[in-house]
């Protein structure tokens, strides 16, 4: 079960990295790529087209990749939005009014972790020992 975590530019390395600390707590297999909607259409198709379980698209502003991902594939899309203007409600408000049809799941802006953590519930659906992991992970949060 893998996660590809795509970022719309270098600038939101910071964001990927809080994704990528809480995929490899939990053990799952991820990729991290650079994929500018605007700029290189063609790669953000081909890594929408992919072989991955899950996909989180972190980017501001206009806010497109997670949107064109999803219309790529029928696989989980998680969109995190980048606070680059607007304080990113521009970006979260991209990501959370999609069309009809085209879902894209929004978490918090700059919110990477909860991006990883929603990723891990919905691998955890077809894989017990994730699901375990995730549930010793609650029960930590709650100091019980």
């Amino acid at each position: 079960m893998r996660v590809l975590v795509v970022m719309g530019s270098r600038s939101d390395s910071g964001i990927a990295e809080k994704v990528a600390a809480v995929l490899d707590e939990f053990g799952v297999d991820y990729d991290v790529e650079v994929a500018s909607v605007h700029r290189n259409p063609e790669k953000v198709e081909r890594l929408a087209k992919s072989d991955y379980d899950v996909f989180i698209a972190i980017a501001g502003l206009s806010a497109a990749l997670p949107g064109v991902i999803a219309s790529h594939t029928t696989k989980p899309v998680i969109g995190v939005p980048v606070s680059a203007k607007l304080g990113g409600l521009d970006a979260l408000l991209s990501i959370a009014q999609m069309p009809p049809g085209v879902p894209v799941a929004a978490v918090g802006i700059d919110n990477g972790k909860n991006a990883a953590l929603l990723a891990i519930e919905m691998l955890a659906l077809k894989n017990p020992e994730l699901g375990k992991k995730l549930a010793e992970y609650r029960r930590r949060m709650r100091g019980s």
